[in-house]
């Protein structure tokens, strides 16, 4: 299958994603709760619904899977996996710092990713076996070796207020070891950050398939590792993702697999 229809598409839904996302940005836009802590706001929906109805009028035999709507499985062999605003809690208290987040599968491969980030006008891109990009020039993972070097990521996922599975204890014991851990709260933008060499290692729990699509292509195609904390193949609908420049990998795999996990709460 050819994938370049797909890809002009994939491109042209998250600028324009992106833009949308930019121009409602401060306006003081409607927020609900979907649980306690977990956010979802117009700008979400409006996003989302104008990503499916470019997916749609090209391809409707495709299947989708977003945050916010059910559309269905249509048994197609392409599948976009959409994040129409990742970072909704920034967003809505009007912190620049969010993204729209964008990947394709075929015959259950992520073939292709996109993370546009409107604020900083950055549109990162990944096409499986042909390398990632930011705004056109190739992405290449840090060649920071050891952890006491090392500028890790990480996020905390919204029930971390009950859960004992909560990533306080990795996030110290990261702390000590690396030479500084951030929490922007957008995970496509951390494994995009990693990609780009800015972040050297990033670690969470709990994401959901649109979260981690695009970035943990980005990662890959960039020259990095992405696992579980195992170190065994990450699966999108699984409870744990590290990704990292490689030559990590092993310190930080040593670090996480002590402590409380997702499947232990």
């Amino acid at each position: 299958m050819s994938t370049t229809s797909i890809k002009e598409l994939l491109l042209q839904a998250t600028e324009e994603a992106g833009q949308l996302l930019l121009e409602m940005f401060g306006r003081g836009i409607a927020v609900e709760y979907k649980g306690e802590f977990d956010l979802v706001t117009e700008a979400d929906r409006r996003a989302e619904a104008l990503i499916t109805d470019l997916v749609r009028g090209r391809f409707p035999e495709h299947d989708i899977l977003a945050e916010e709507g059910d559309y269905g499985v249509r048994g197609s062999e392409v599948r976009w996996i959409i994040d129409p605003l990742d970072g909704t809690t920034n967003y809505a208290h009007g912190h620049p710092w969010f993204a729209v987040s964008i990947a394709v599968e075929i015959r259950g491969e992520l073939v292709l990713g996109a993370v546009s980030n409107p604020c900083q006008k950055e549109l990162f891109f990944a096409e499986r076996g042909a390398g990632a990009s930011l705004n056109g020039k190739p992405l290449r993972v840090s060649s920071v070796s050891t952890l006491d070097r090392a500028l890790l990521a990480t996020g905390f996922a919204y029930d971390h207020k009950t859960s004992q599975a909560n990533n306080y204890d990795y996030f110290t014991c990261f702390q000590k070891a690396a030479q500084a851990c951030r929490r922007p709260g957008v995970a496509s933008l951390d494994l995009a950050s990693v990609a780009a060499g800015r972040f050297d290692g990033f670690w969470e729990m709990k994401l959901k398939p649109w979260d981690l699509a695009a970035g943990v292509l980005l990662v890959a195609e960039s020259g990095g590792r992405v696992s579980d904390f195992d170190d065994q193949p990450m699966a999108l609908n699984g409870k744990e993702c590290l990704a990292s420049n490689g030559q990590l990998h092993a310190a930080m795999l040593g670090i996480l697999r002590s402590g409380c996990r997702p499947h232990a709460d």
